[in-house]
């Protein structure tokens, strides 16, 4: 969303970017929107819940035996310098910390930053967890050998911003890897169908349709193409993965949607989920 759009109207970006610290710090990732969670808020049981519900969501694709070690590869990390962009409520953070990397993970939030540097402390784990805009991250050049953002950058004022961002702070050779929402997944298809036509006569845009079917003050969803363009820009070998979730493989409401997931089973599930999924996956390297 870029600025001066019609959901912001004239809105300075300093104030586009105040309205995401606002609705971020107000928010958590507790992936409860089903099923509140009731331990108390930042113990070690409300993370356990936080985690059991992340990680389930993201069998498809995103692990086996150790959370999300298909895609961070933590085998290349260790010792290395590593900084994650929206530390959220942590769980990258601490895995990341767990593979012997040196991590310095931002948040534009300050609850992230507080559930961060909390979870940390309970599991006696040490990162350097500090709020930042990732627009204009205040690292000196060539700073990190490997940068990791889940599902952030998209709800940006300014992504290419953060994306010229990564290119400057990573080393030659280093290594980014990101996922933003998929334009050509399918939550995107499913807003469409669902409020294009009343959308168009009311005078809003495809984007804000999109974006009021997301959370965040604001959120942008790529095609492959515009995906790799962006990064294509500062990066000379990028490559682009879609993955997904239940929902992607089922677009029922939730109580249907557990029967079909039986039927279908989980192999054939993860591959609808996968070739229609709501992210998109940038691997980006930096030139030597």
């Amino acid at each position: 969303m870029e600025y001066g759009d019609k959901r912001h109207g004239s809105q300075p970006l300093s104030d586009v970017q105040q309205g995401n610290r606002s609705w971020w710090t107000s928010q958590t990732m507790s992936y409860d929107w089903n099923d509140k969670i009731k331990h108390e808020r930042f113990s070690q049981a409300w993370f356990d819940d936080v985690d059991r519900r992340f990680i389930h969501g993201h069998r498809y694709f995103a692990h086996n035996d150790k959370p999300f070690g298909n895609i961070i590869p933590y085998d290349k990390i260790a010792g290395k310098r590593v900084l994650e962009i929206g530390c959220g409520m942590g769980l990258h953070t601490e895995h990341l910390v767990r593979s012997g990397a040196q991590v310095t993970s931002i948040d534009l939030s300050p609850t992230s930053v507080e559930a961060t540097t909390r979870r940390l402390e309970l599991k006696g784990l040490k990162a350097d967890v500090r709020p930042m805009d990732a627009q204009v991250m205040d690292f000196p050049d060539a700073s990190f050998d490997f940068v990791w953002s889940w599902g952030v950058i998209h709800h940006s004022a300014m992504t290419g911003r953060i994306v010229r961002q990564i290119h400057r702070v990573l080393v030659p050779g280093g290594e980014s890897r990101v996922m933003v929402y998929n334009l050509e997944g399918t939550p995107a298809y499913v807003t469409m169908m669902r409020r294009y036509v009343t959308g168009y006569w009311r005078g809003r845009s495809l984007d804000e349709l999109l974006w009021k079917d997301t959370d965040g003050f604001t959120a942008r969803y790529y095609s492959r193409d515009q995906l790799r363009d962006l990064f294509a820009t500062f990066f000379d070998k990028v490559t682009i993965e879609s993955y997904g979730q239940d929902a992607d493989a089922v677009p029922l409401p939730h109580a249907l949607r557990g029967a079909v997931l039986k039927v279908l089973g989980d192999k054939r599930a993860a591959r609808i989920a996968n070739r229609r999924g709501a992210f998109l996956f940038a691997i980006a390297e930096k030139s030597a």
